[in-house]
């Protein structure tokens, strides 16, 4: 366990100090998975390089910047990558895609259906995570539905909600524990 805490670290620190090492170790990591993501979800080798560049820059900014202070480096790269995606699928640019609501949405984009075990899985994510949120205290809902569906930055979110940028920072990440610990809490009871 400890291990892999070092690891963690190893890669925040190594993106802050622009080391080639860990960023290419980090990139051969995730690069794969994004690519796979983008192609069985109606994307082509231009899309899923284009979009992987584009999230790597995003962590390595965010990084640099400590909006993202501690945690698995690779994951939240490929959230960023699939969420890029999913932004450019529900553009307009996107012709394809009809209707964006979550479950339409889905099903448009899927080349290959999926497994009923794994929609019933996703549906099951997905329908506790928004128990969750619809859990968590205001405060924590208006901190995270800034960030992650406006986009804004830490330092915008802690002027609105009138604290200091770190504590903003350790705000969100205390509510995205919360959000997790909830999620997990009512898939486990749903079980």
């Amino acid at each position: 366990m400890g291990n892999t805490h070092q690891k963690v670290d190893k890669a925040v620190s190594g993106f802050r100090k622009n080391d080639s090492e860990t960023m290419q170790t980090i990139y051969q990591e995730v690069y794969p998975k994004v690519r796979a993501h983008i192609l069985k979800n109606n994307g082509n080798e231009d899309q899923a390089k284009d979009t992987f560049q584009e999230a790597f820059v995003a962590c390595w900014r965010n990084i640099k910047e400590e909006r993202f202070l501690e945690g698995n480096v690779s994951g939240y790269l490929f959230t960023i990558a699939k969420n890029k995606w999913t932004d450019f699928l529900r553009s307009s640019k996107y012709k394809k895609t009809i209707n964006t609501d979550s479950q339409s949405f889905l099903k448009v984009v899927q080349d290959d259906p999926m497994p009923k075990d794994d929609i019933l899985e996703e549906e099951q994510n997905r329908s506790a995570m928004q128990t969750a949120f619809d859990q968590l205290g205001e405060n924590c809902r208006s901190l995270l539905q800034l960030f992650y569906f406006e986009r804004r930055s830490m330092e915008e979110i802690s002027k609105e909600m009138g604290m200091a940028p770190h504590s903003a920072r350790n705000q969100k990440y205390r509510c995205m524990e919360k959000l997790r610990s909830l999620s997990l809490q009512i898939k486990n009871n749903e079980r």
